[in-house]
């Protein structure tokens, strides 16, 4: 039975089919100029919406990962740290770590690109299909101590164990009381052989007792869940946010 254009126009519609509502008259244009095969045409036809749907995709991991600002691994400066291994940062965007659910630990003092990179990591990564949220260390606890106090913990806690890759920003930055240790610790132990962690922070991992609230058994206990499976960065120089001020 023939079909006129409007009821086609709305059963694409209610089939939420975008690619081919907006352009299968202009696709059946060319294919009758052309000389396409009814096969090419609905192959086309399938290309475009397949496509469409990648692409939204693509825009709803990177709005739910909450990235302060969008980076990618080409807007990075490497000649501006003193200190970077370029190959093992390049690895790192291979995503390999991902799938075998390891981490990525960067270490740096403020404004060496850390946190970019960081959020490079995890924009490549919406790219190629994986969910992904970046929080800095202070929101996760702050989020996960509201959850608490209204019994609600194991539902918070969901939030930082589902995706593919948590990426937990700015640890060290502030003093962590124990509540909050333990909170984070929480979070780091659900993820352990679970899914991907990436960390960055401005201590050197001997000084880590003092982000924990002074707390060596519980630092030895987060450090070993994370370097068991992780790879470290460290990153050595001056910061860039002073750049202009350092060449006056």
């Amino acid at each position: 039975m023939n079909k006129s254009p409007q009821q086609l126009d709305e059963q694409l519609c209610y089939l939420k089919l975008r690619f081919m509502e907006h352009h299968y008259r202009d696709l059946a244009a060319t294919a009758a100029k052309d000389n396409w095969s009814p096969q090419e045409y609905f192959a086309q036809l399938i290309q475009g919406e397949t496509m469409l749907r990648w692409d939204n995709s693509i825009q709803r991991r990177i709005s739910m990962a909450r990235f302060p600002v969008v980076k990618t691994l080409e807007q990075f400066e490497w000649n501006w740290p003193e200190k970077i291994n370029q190959a093992q940062v390049k690895h790192l965007f291979q995503l390999d770590f991902i799938a075998n659910k390891a981490n990525a630990i960067l270490l740096a003092g403020v404004g060496l690109g850390k946190t970019h990179l960081a959020s490079a990591i995890g924009y490549e990564a919406c790219l190629r299909g994986h969910s992904v949220l970046f929080a800095t260390a202070v929101d996760v606890i702050n989020t996960l101590s509201a959850a608490q106090a209204t019994g609600q913990l194991k539902n918070g806690l969901k939030k930082y164990l589902k995706p593919s890759m948590l990426i937990l920003d700015e640890l060290g930055y502030l003093p962590i009381d124990k509540r909050g240790a333990d909170l984070l610790f929480q979070v780091i132990s659900g993820r352990y052989e679970n899914g991907a962690l990436v960390i960055t922070s401005n201590r050197a991992y001997k000084d880590w007792p003092k982000i924990f609230n002074n707390d060596a058994t519980l630092t030895s206990a987060i450090l070993d869940r994370l370097l068991h499976h992780a790879d470290t960065i460290v990153i050595e120089g001056k910061s860039y946010r002073m750049k202009e001020q350092v060449e006056i």
